[in-house]
């Protein structure tokens, strides 16, 4: 208990999110499912929602993910549980929710919640070819379920939600230094137009959304977690992340990459000059989330630098820098 205790702040009653998120409402949730933490419960880096690891009193290791109120509707977080399911029933290493009483998603005390296993692993290592290997089979696996039904409810990764809506909150948010505003949107303005009219629309399938290396544990293999971004998009989207350095490593992590996934599933190789709109797309979609997050006490905490002019000011240099590569030519396969 006195993990949790010092892991939740004991903020003052407002509209944040979690304002009612005490920990007897953790414990007093759990017990709704039969289930009684017998150790303390660790607080895990999640900011969009509040996670924490424990003990139960039958032994097992487990994971509580509470939903940010608001953020999905009931419709959308039962197709990221139902996603989950499908994908490890598949004998795709995906950490599925739990299901406890005949169902997965769980109501208690005014919050939405799930119950995961908990899993160790250690990082996985984005500059391992082999590893990189394994991924690009995995992904393959995941997009050959994944292209067999479209979601209902969750949203895609579109122009609007990733650019135009992000842009609204930015020229809103009292975060951009005033003396700064001039020269970000100057950068800004062109670098969403630019993206705009490179972002062809392509295929849309399901997709993990957030496939970056911090939501894949590695124990003999990838482990899949964290489906709480999953959305309808293009398929390119869940492998560019993976690539990091300069143009020539990526095009090497590439190749090993679409290599793999044709093991498993035809790439569309049509979809390598969407790599810098999604770059760009994702860079501008970020500030946003944190602009737009910064009333929860977490995200001050976490990102402190966000509020500083050195922060902007760098991100002015890395839109610039972003434009730039967006008129560079397109990554290409080798192999």
């Amino acid at each position: 208990m006195n993990q949790l205790n010092s892991s939740i702040n004991s903020t003052k009653q407002t509209d944040f999110a979690f304002a009612g998120l005490s920990p007897d409402t953790v414990l007093d949730a759990l017990e709704t499912c039969r289930i009684y933490p017998e150790s303390g419960l660790l607080a895990l880096n999640s900011y969009e929602n509040r996670v924490y690891q424990f003990k139960a009193h039958d032994g097992r290791r487990l994971v509580v993910k509470f939903y940010r109120p608001g953020r999905w509707s009931n419709e959308q977080i039962q197709e990221e549980h139902d996603f989950a399911k499908e994908l490890a029933d598949a004998d795709i290493p995906m950490v599925a929710p739990l299901t406890l009483d005949g169902r997965t998603l769980h109501h208690a005390c005014g919050f939405r919640f799930a119950v995961f296993a908990s899993v160790g692993g250690r990082q996985f290592e984005v500059d391992n070819l082999d590893q990189l290997e394994w991924m690009g089979r995995f992904i393959g696996r995941i997009h050959r379920v994944a292209q067999a039904c479209p979601f209902q409810h969750r949203p895609a990764l579109t122009p609007s939600a990733f650019l135009d809506k992000p842009r609204e909150i930015l020229v809103n948010s009292s975060l951009l230094p005033s003396h700064l505003q001039t020269a970000f949107f100057a950068i800004l303005d062109p670098l969403i137009k630019e993206t705009r009219q490179r972002y062809t629309q392509p295929a849309h399938i399901r997709l993990h959304g957030d496939c970056h290396p911090g939501n894949i544990l590695w124990r003999d293999g990838p482990m899949f977690v964290d489906l709480d971004d999953c959305r309808m998009g293009p398929a390119i989207q869940d492998l560019w992340m993976m690539l990091c350095g300069d143009r020539q490593q990526q095009l090497l992590q590439l190749d090993v990459l679409v290599e793999a996934y044709d093991e498993f599933n035809s790439f569309d190789a049509s979809q390598l000059p969407l790599i810098e709109p999604l770059r760009a797309m994702r860079m501008v979609h970020y500030m946003a989330w944190l602009s737009q997050r910064w009333e929860d006490p977490a995200f001050p905490r976490a990102f402190p630098w966000f509020a500083e002019d050195k922060y902007w000011e760098g991100q002015i240099l890395a839109l610039k820098e972003q434009l730039a590569a967006l008129h560079e030519p397109p990554l290409k396969l080798g192999y």
